[in-house]
């Protein structure tokens, strides 16, 4: 599958289309049983206050992963996706209700190389806070 974005087309400031993932309680079970995480602060709330957290957490790698969408979206072929990484800063707290966390993604291109590779900065907010520091991909576009 090929990128569905080219090299040509793309400029240092190019904005990605953004995206909003609601994080209920019912996917930390989900992203837990496909990891093998059962942490109890991503699902004990009397367990993660007990730990100093406002209440359960989601998992910064179900974080992570979701804010890589932002990219594999964006480039419509995930093998383009040549590097990733993130810092987790501020966890997303879960509420126990039907409304869950609300996290916002965005991106922006921050480099253009001149070996065909693009580095996208993204950015995630819960509450208008940032959640991940330093999230950078690195896409190789044609």
């Amino acid at each position: 599958m090929a990128a569905k974005v080219a090299l040509a087309d793309v400029e240092v400031g190019t904005e990605l289309p953004a995206i909003t993932v609601r994080v209920q309680r019912v996917s930390l079970v989900m992203y837990a049983g496909a990891s093998g995480d059962f942490n109890p602060i991503h699902w004990n709330e009397r367990f993660a206050k007990a730990v100093g957290l406002p209440d359960v957490i989601s998992h910064g790698m179900l974080t992570m992963a979701s804010a890589g969408r932002v990219v594999t979206d964006w480039i419509g072929d995930p093998g383009a996706l040549v590097e990733y990484g993130v810092r987790f800063t501020r966890p997303v707290v879960v509420p126990d209700d039907d409304k869950g966390a609300t996290v916002e993604y965005t991106g922006v291109v921050g480099e253009v190389r001149d070996d065909g590779t693009v580095r996208v900065d993204i950015t995630a907010k819960f509450e208008g806070q940032t959640v991940l520091g330093r999230a950078q991909a690195v896409v190789r576009l044609a």
